[in-house]
């Protein structure tokens, strides 16, 4: 059975981070879901690029994820923070142990805003890092502590993308993977 990952959106999400996230994400195999937070499917990005998602947030309120991973960007975050169903979605992940993520803005705006950082390692964008509480991982392209995954921004979505496909599906798939994006020496 494929792995399941949600990967909700809003107007003003940063284009490049959902972009390489679901592209990485369903190369290694995963069945990704793109679902908007807001009441329209189509989204406009923080970089004016237009992107149809596949559903809305509320569609997938009762469905099983391996993974749910957030990107950032102003003002998605904030959309993304005030979505009661994505919310509680994030709490039941969390609750049962499964995986979840975040970059840029949207782990101190997001994750940490609802409790889901605290005492957890993290990193996010700076400009945004005085709202985590434990900031000594900051600095770090991506930070894995338990089943939480965070990363810094746009520069580090490829690598952030690429730890969420080892974390799911192992090394060796995170191997392949990088090598089809010319990433490694083959």
């Amino acid at each position: 059975m494929k792995k399941q990952v949600l990967v909700p959106v809003a107007d003003g999400t940063e284009d490049l981070e959902a972009v390489a996230i679901i592209d990485i994400l369903r190369r290694a195999g995963a069945e990704v879901t793109f679902a908007s937070v807001t009441d329209q499917i189509e989204v406009r990005c923080s970089q004016g690029i237009k992107m149809s998602a596949d559903v809305l947030i509320s569609q997938c309120r009762d469905r099983e994820y391996d993974l749910v991973v957030l990107p950032g960007g102003f003002p998605g975050v904030e959309h993304l923070r005030d979505s009661e169903v994505l919310v509680e979605i994030l709490k039941a992940q969390d609750k049962q142990k499964k995986l979840f993520g975040a970059i840029c803005a949207a782990p101190a705006v997001v994750l940490a805003h609802h409790g889901l950082l605290d005492n957890r390692n993290a990193t996010c964008h700076p400009g945004v890092a005085d709202k985590l509480a434990k900031r000594d991982t900051t600095q770090a392209k991506v930070v894995v502590d338990g089943n939480c995954i965070t990363s810094r921004g746009a520069g580090t979505a490829v690598d952030f993308a690429l730890v969420l496909v080892e974390t799911l599906f192992g090394k060796e798939k995170r191997q392949t993977v990088a090598t089809g994006l010319a990433m490694v020496k083959q």
